[in-house]
């Protein structure tokens, strides 16, 4: 089978190339930037391309040839997806797109979400993959190409780190290690998934040349629904760090506080995140094989063996909230203690 991926070096990329390779019989082109270590077993061709330089990436992907199956890892836009369309299609046989359940509006209508929710997105990311979506889909009806669309939520690993409230980072992770509190929003009760990019990029292996999964989408999340008390604790026990002592916050104090840093917290962080993978398990062969408190501490060792373990500006930003939010509290005791008096 002839497959190239647009990334394949990149977080879940890696674990799609080194799958490949493990399981042979492939022939696997890689275009990218060239800007990432490559971080699996020689075997790949791979091609410095510039993807938005539509015209020139165009040209040069027409020139390779035809391919069985395309995954685009790093379409983000329209734009680059109208390109993708272009350079491939009636070029390859199948097309698979990674997506993201950020299509899905927030706070869920119901639980566990299913594909068949409508996408409405979250955030601007999400927003721009339902735009990515639907322009696959049209090149999927016009027999341009047959589409798999692969939905994963939060993807961490090796090569990556861990989500914190503002996005990805270490910094909260030093914190842990330093006996700094720590701001977990709301009461900490959300629910949030996490799944390790091996049992990921298993996923996209098992769709590539598969006709079970031509025009349709899926899921492929965690399923160890956790609390967001609870993921900070696995956290620190990977980090052999003591149990962190968590500053609950609102989400909309911390977002009239700091409301530029509060936007992925906003958007998407701060409601409860279940998705329904019976589809994957059933035409991906997905299995969710590397629990949360493992896959993190082979995250956190990655990070300390490439000293990527750094302070962030978040560091000050959250001492400074912490800072605020005991003055509003004890503010709050006053007035009340005025009440009641």
């Amino acid at each position: 089978m002839r497959v190239l991926i647009i990334g394949g070096t990149g977080l879940i990329s890696t674990a799609i190339s080194r799958e490949f390779l493990q399981r042979g019989q492939v022939d696997l082109t890689l275009v990218n930037r060239g800007q990432s270590a490559v971080r699996f077993p020689a075997g790949a061709t791979i091609i410095t391309s510039d993807r938005n330089q539509f015209a020139a990436f165009e040209a040069q992907m027409r020139a390779l040839g035809q391919f069985d199956c395309v995954i685009d890892m790093v379409c983000f836009t329209p734009e680059q997806a109208q390109s993708a369309i272009r350079a491939f299609g009636g070029r390859t046989r199948q097309f698979i797109f990674c997506s993201t359940v950020d299509v899905y509006q927030k706070p869920a209508a119901r639980l566990p979400i299913t594909e068949h929710e409508p996408l409405r997105g979250g955030n601007d990311y999400g927003k721009n993959k339902v735009l990515c979506e639907a322009l696959f889909n049209q090149a999927h009806e016009r027999g341009d190409f047959a589409l798999t669309t692969i939905r994963p939520a939060m993807s961490y690993g090796e090569g990556g780190k861990l989500v914190h409230m503002y996005s990805w980072g270490t910094y909260h992770i030093l914190r842990m290690r330093q006996r700094k509190p720590l701001i977990v929003h709301g009461d900490g009760s959300a629910l949030w998934v996490a799944c390790h990019v091996e049992d990921v990029g298993r996923a996209f292996v098992e769709a590539a040349g598969n006709p079970a999964t031509f025009g349709q989408a899926y899921h492929v999340t965690g399923e160890e629904w956790m609390p967001w008390n609870r993921y900070y604790e696995i956290i620190a026990e990977a980090a052999d760090a003591p149990q962190p002592q968590c500053i609950h916050i609102p989400t909309d104090i911390i977002e009239s506080l700091m409301p530029r840093h509060a936007i992925p917290l906003v958007t998407n962080f701060q409601s409860t995140g279940i998705f329904d993978n019976s589809k994957a398990q059933r035409d991906l062969k997905f299995r969710y094989t590397i629990p949360f408190h493992e896959g993190a501490r082979r995250t956190i060792s990655w990070l300390e063996s490439h000293q990527a373990l750094v302070t962030e500006q978040y560091d000050a930003i959250d001492d400074r909230l912490i800072a605020a939010w005991a003055r509003i509290q004890q503010q709050l005791k006053q007035e009340l203690a005025d009440l009641e008096s």
